[in-house]
This record gives C-alpha cells, sequence and structure tokens, in this order.
C-alpha cells in the first residue's frame, strides 16, 4: 500500500493489532480453514488469494498485504463478487499507472462481459494476478514482474472466450434449447449478486476502495431490470459493547446507502439493518479487532 499509509499503519496506535502478524496470522488462518461457496469465479478467486496471502506472510512476512489479501480471500470465500485493486490504494509512478489503468479497464471489461461465467478458472486467475501485479509493482521488484506476464496471458485466455461466444438466441423462440453456459454480458440471477465493503477501526466513513465497489454496485443496478430492492447490512469486530457496535453497524450500512443513493439509486428501494457483532465473518473471541468482520454486505432482490 501506499508509504504513507503503511507508515500510519506501522505508527497508529489504533491500527497496530490490525497491522500486527497476530492479526494477519489469524486471518490467513481463516481463510486457510475456509469452505469456500458462491460461484466457481469466486471459488477460484478465494483459492489464489488464499496462497498469495500464505505466501506473503510465511515467505516474506509481509503481514499487512497478507492481511488485506486474506480479507478478499475470506470475501471470494464467502460467495462475494470482490474486485480488482483499486489503483489509488498502491504508490505507482506515472508510467506504472497509465499502463495498469487500462490494463485494468481491460480486465474488468472481460470480467463484466461473460468472464466470470464463460471462463471462470481463467478469470479468477487474472484478477488474482493483476492484484498481484499492483502488489509487486509498489515493492520496485523490477521490469521483469512475473505476476504481470501471468495476468496478459491468463486476460487474453478470458478474451478469448467471451469473443468467441455466439450471439443470445431472439427473445421470440418459444423453445430455446438448453442453456449449458451462460452467453456473453448475461447477468448473475438477481438473488446470488451480493457485494462487499470494509471498515476501518471504530470508523463508519466509506474509504476509497469501497467507493469503487459502490461505484460497481451503481452501474450493476442501473444495468438491470430485474432489482427491485437492495439490502444493506452493517456489521462490526467483536471490540467494544453490544450495544455500541449495534449502533456503529447501522452507521456503516447507512453510510453505504447514502453512497448509493449519492450515485443515482433511489433511496426508497432501500432496506439497511445493523446486526453489530452478532454475526461474523470470521470467528474470534469477544474483544478482537477483526478487520474482516468491519463490513457490510450489499445484496440485491
Amino acid at each position: 500500500m501506499k508509504m504513507v499509509q503503511r507508515f500510519f499503519c506501522l505508527m497508529g496506535v489504533l491500527l497496530i493489532a490490525a497491522c500486527s502478524g497476530t492479526g494477519s496470522n489469524s486471518t490467513v488462518d481463516a481463510l486457510n480453514k475456509a469452505q469456500a461457496v458462491g460461484s466457481p469465479f469466486t471459488k477460484t478467486l478465494a483459492k489464489e488469494y488464499r496462497d498469495y496471502a500464505n505466501m506473503k506472510q510465511d515467505k516474506f512476512m509481509d503481514h499487512s498485504d497478507a492481511l488485506h489479501f486474506a480479507r478478499k480471500g475470506l470475501a471470494a470465500a464467502s460467495g462475494v463478487v470482490v474486485m480488482p485493486e483499486t489503483l489509488d490504494d498502491w504508490d505507482l509512478n506515472d508510467r506504472d499507472l497509465v499502463e495498469m489503468t487500462t490494463a485494468r479497464a481491460a480486465l474488468v471489461d472481460a470480467l463484466e462481459n461473460g468472464g466470470r461465467e464463460l471462463a471462470s478458472e481463467k478469470a479468477g486467475i487474472a484478477q488474482a494476478r493483476f492484484d498481484c501485479w499492483a502488489e509487486q509493482q509498489e515493492e520496485s521488484w523490477g521490469k521483469d514482474i512475473p505476476c504481470k506476464s501471468a495476468f496478459y496471458d491468463a486476460l487474453k485466455a478470458v478474451q478469448d472466450v467471451v469473443g468467441k461466444q455466439p450471439a443470445p438466441a431472439p427473445a421470440t423462440e418459444q423453445f430455446p434449447a438448453p442453456v449449458t453456459e451462460m452467453p456473453k454480458g448475461d447477468a448473475v440471477p438477481v438473488e446470488q449478486a451480493m457485494f462487499i465493503v470494509f471498515f476501518d477501526w471504530d470508523k463508519s466513513s466509506v474509504t476509497a476502495s469501497a467507493n469503487d465497489v459502490l461505484d460497481a454496485v451503481a452501474q450493476e443496478i442501473r444495468s438491470r431490470k430485474d432489482v427491485k430492492g437492495i439490502v444493506i447490512i452493517g456489521h462490526t469486530d467483536t471490540s467494544g459493547s453490544v450495544a455500541y457496535n449495534q449502533k456503529l453497524s447501522m452507521k456503516r450500512a447507512n453510510a453505504v446507502r447514502d453512497g448509493l443513493v449519492a450515485r443515482g439509486v433511489a433511496k426508497d428501494m432501500i432496506r439497511v439493518e445493523g446486526r453489530g457483532k452478532s454475526d461474523l465473518l470470521v470467528q474470534t473471541p469477544d474483544g478482537t479487532r477483526e478487520p474482516a468482520n468491519r463490513r457490510a454486505q450489499i445484496t440485491l432482490e
């Protein structure tokens, strides 16, 4: 992550637990034990993030990045479609930023146009390698970054599959053939669409990376006509009292709601709930500051 962010992560008293090896160990362990559910894409993504988080923790002792990717892996393991890294979160020079912005746009285009469904494994690998590229590029690993070339190889494989799909059958066809795979551009069933954003400890403000998720949610809602409602459920970790965390979880849900309304989503479509620390993504003892539990989940109806 950006050096300034890393400095405050290392020096800020309130963030010591989140940045410590103990914090990353528990989250990586939880990911290692998690039974992935959801689509073939999210299952592949969970495996890729798990492998990378373990490598960052065990081989490089990079606990902050191990924690970051373990959190993404846990979300994917629960069936959530997490997005590729937001480049503003990484300390990149102008040349690398230009190339990676173009690469990310191509990746998101391939994912949104059927790549997750039609080339699930390659799509998951492409996203994980892109995220790896961003992290390694910030670390100045030099021009020869293995994740970069692996990303482009996987992206090309996804683009080839997506580009070869036939157009959907005409709507007037009375007895369509059985569908064995989703055609290009088809959306997942509305009840399977789910998004997740994370929060800093004891905060309800929406972060830069969370704003990227809200952009994707608003775009998803605009692109389909089968959405009748949106449910936002706020969560906390187990630090703090039950009453305090219940209020904090509602603040987080309301912050996400306000973010969607600001993006043009009708307020009367949205229902918010707060579950405090009663519904954990990572099971922890009471009084534990676990970053993966500080979240809001968005589902469509």
